[in-house]
């Protein structure tokens, strides 16, 4: 029988181990199908997709490129850090925590080039350029080799003596993989491995798992393979049931063989007519029944086009039957390969029914079982599976493959998938502005805000201000990324009473993905579209986008919350933010201090993979707390040589125009300033509880002013701060 045979073959080529693989591949040929399965095959997907820490756990040999869990090997305690923020000026203060754990994951078996992307419960932790998404401490890369040594976090924590350099085995080590992102609990890692540069013939995979022993189609290549099993037989399984494999036994030695040609043919002439004087039928056919081939068979391989994850290709064959079946090759292949691999192991199935035994002469000793030969007597090609001498013949038992032809068309789908966003984190931009209130209700202390942004792949940065000593203490994190720019164009100035449609000014985000909206007039008045243009606040209804990154402005809603005072001075170059609360936050609330009026401010923020901070300093003038500028300055002569001055006040609680009456004083008392300016020179200086003050002639005589151009200055007292002032020139 075959199964002795092989053995010698088998110890002549490879010793006692070679003669183990040839009895192994023996008995496969004996239960008449080659490698036929026993119990659990190979790796399953599965296997490559679900994290295990189990003792025991098998790791495979990777090939090529594949996407796989890996084992964890070693992991810390989750590492807590508090920090605490607030507290300033009677508000309660918060502490807040924050978990890391530094892990080891092994990959592969079998030394490997490189780690490319990684992901994390499915979301992307690693992109394709090396950048990490979520705050991790360090990140290495053991690549398996024979001279790689212990990793020097796991020995400081294990001791050098008890820590083993995994020699022979690729893995990868996170040093303070941050939490937060995953509900503070170790996530779901995979892993694009690169274990070969390019695609591997199957030629290379046997050998390698062989030790050399055994060779293997060098046409037939894949873009990656996982390897696994109890032995060589187990590892190669998945190959030898997708491709249809033969195997055949030579000079050279052991060799899978696909079915693309004939290794001989059995003529007429070489079959034997009479055994022992005896007259035969040399040839003899049987078949199986329909039924036992089944209708359906599906693929589940590893496809590139869908980040390596499982791809499904089925195909079905016309025809009575309900039985399906299925074949899951841990190996990564494009879809219309593995289409066709799925349809010619379903034509083979189907062919295969067809069996044929054939008694020869002694020539048939130059076939081997494995090898596929054509028949004179038979059309098509046929694979032999027992090779015997039998009394004075050689008993060959063949079973029929599939013809050539019969390849479904191109054009199978990886189907749809949701990748995530791979972009580029890009340099944090941050950008500290002193605003009014932009919500109702009264300020009691400046509004300081941090904005902070950079790529498409941008997610937040870690803040940290700057004390007069110079050191630099941590505050928090920043908020989500804000949308912000640069002005292309000045802007002129405008009214604050009125809807300024025939300006418009050109803005270019910080990166291309970045939108602006338009609105409606419903939309604005529920505070859409608000920005900060250098220090004014606006509001615009239409963005027009005119370039990748660039947007026209136009319906523009002029000195908003106060801002008139700064419509005049903007220039090209100038910062533009949109305003938006869940993208801000206040640095010097997070940090527990008060903001005082001329005090300097100093933040600094590093993102992720951030080479260098980003650095801004605002000097604070309390803009909350200031007064708005008084309006509608007018002056009339008062009958007696003097003049009445009168004016509207403003209020920082008055942004909404209600029922028409009185906009709130908001301040502890109603109080304005009056200054007489002749130039720079102040003349007369005069305290008013009402909007309204009369020059008198007295007074014009008294200060030499009279026939004199003068300015009247009036600012209204606030609680916290005096005002900025409204100005009316006047010719006494």
């Amino acid at each position: 029988m075959a199964t002795i045979v092989l053995s010698a073959v088998g110890t002549v080529l490879g010793g006692p181990i070679g003669g183990a693989i040839g009895g192994l591949i023996g008995n496969a040929f004996d239960n008449e199908v080659l490698f036929k399965p026993k119990g659990r095959q190979g790796a399953r997907l599965a296997d490559l997709q679900v994290q295990t820490s189990s003792y025991g756990t098998q790791v495979p040999a990777l090939f090529g490129t594949m996407r796989v869990a890996g084992t964890v090997i070693w992991a810390t305690d989750l590492q807590e850090t508090s920090s605490r923020s607030g507290g300033g000026k009677g508000r309660p203060s918060v502490t807040s925590y924050s978990y890391s754990a530094s892990i080891a994951v092994a990959l592969s078996s079998r030394p490997v080039r490189a780690i490319r992307r990684i992901w994390a419960d499915g979301n992307l932790l690693r992109g394709v350029a090396g950048d990490f998404k979520t705050e991790v401490g360090a990140f290495r890369v053991h690549p398996g080799d024979e001279g790689q040594p212990p990793d020097p976090l796991i020995a400081s924590a294990q001791g050098i003596g008890a820590t083993p350099a995994h020699r022979g085995m690729a893995y990868v080590v996170f040093e303070d993989l941050a939490l937060a992102d995953y509900g503070n609990r170790i996530p779901s890692l995979t892993f694009e491995v690169e274990a070969d540069d390019g695609a591997v013939s199957l030629d290379r995979i046997a050998s390698d798992l062989s030790a050399g022993r055994l060779a293997g189609p060098a046409q037939i290549s894949v873009g990656g393979f996982a390897a696994s099993g109890a032995d060589m037989r187990e590892a190669v399984m998945p190959l030898v049931s997708a491709y249809g494999l033969g195997l055949r036994s030579g000079a050279e030695g052991l060799a899978l063989v696909d079915t693309a040609a004939a290794a001989g043919t059995i003529a007429d002439e070489a079959l034997a007519q009479r055994v022992n004087g005896r007259a035969i039928d040399a040839v003899e056919h049987s078949g199986g029944s329909a039924d036992g081939v089944p209708v359906a068979l599906s693929l589940r391989y590893h496809d590139a086009a869908r980040d390596y994850q499982a791809g499904v290709q089925r195909v079905t064959r016309p025809g009575a039957g309900r039985a399906e079946s299925g074949i899951d090759l841990p190996a990564v292949l494009d879809p219309d390969a593995a289409r066709a691999l799925a349809s010619e192991r379903l034509r083979a199935a189907w062919a295969g029914r067809a069996r044929m035994t054939a008694r020869c002469d002694w020539r048939a000793l130059g076939l081997a079982a494995g090898d596929v030969v054509a028949v004179d007597q038979a059309s098509g090609l046929w694979r032999i599976e027992e090779r015997e001498w039998e009394a004075t013949a050689v008993r060959l038992a063949l079973r029929r493959l599939p013809g050539g032809g019969g390849a479904p068309p191109a054009g199978a789908g990886s189907g749809a998938i949701v990748r995530p966003v791979d972009a580029p984190h890009g340099p944090t931009t941050l950008m500290l502005a002193d605003l009014p209130r932009i919500t109702d209700g009264v300020a009691n202390a400046p509004l300081i805000v941090a904005a902070a942004s950079g790529g498409a792949g941008w997610r937040s940065a870690a803040l940290f201000v700057t004390g007069t000593s110079g050191e630099a203490v941590p505050i928090g994190r920043s908020a989500g990324r804000a949308v912000m720019g640069v002005a292309d164009t000045a802007l002129s100035g405008g009214s604050a009473q009125l809807v300024d449609r025939r300006q418009s000014v050109s803005v270019t985000l910080l990166a291309e993905d970045m939108m602006l909206p338009s609105a409606d007039e419903a939309a604005l008045d529920q505070g859409r579209n608000l920005a900060l243009l250098g220090r004014e606040l606006i509001q615009f209804e239409t963005a027009e986008r005119t370039g990748a990154a660039t947007y026209r402005l136009t319906g523009l809603r002029r000195g908003l919350r106060g801002t008139d005072w700064a419509m005049a001075d903007h220039g090209a170059g100038e910062r533009f933010l949109l305003i938006e609360e869940g993208r801000l936050v206040e640095p010097l609330s997070m940090q527990g201090a008060d903001a005082e009026a001329g005090s300097v401010l100093r933040l600094s923020a590093v993102g992720i993979g951030d080479v260098a901070q980003a650095e801004a300093t605002l000097t604070i003038s309390g803009e909350a707390l200031l007064p708005l500028a008084p309006v509608h300055m007018r002056a009339r002569r008062d009958g007696a040589g003097g003049w009445a001055i009168a004016w509207t006040r403003r209020s920082r609680d008055g942004w909404r125009w209600l029922s028409g009456t009185d906009v709130p004083i908001a301040e502890e008392s109603e109080s304005y300033a009056v200054q007489v300016m002749d130039g720079t020179v102040l003349v007369r200086a005069q305290d008013r509880t009402s909007p309204g003050w009369t020059y008198t002639a007295d007074m014009i005589a008294a200060d030499g002013m009279a026939g004199r151009s003068v300015t009247i200055c009036v600012r209204q007292r606030g609680t916290y701060a005096l005002g900025r002032a409204a100005s009316l020139p006047l010719i006494l």
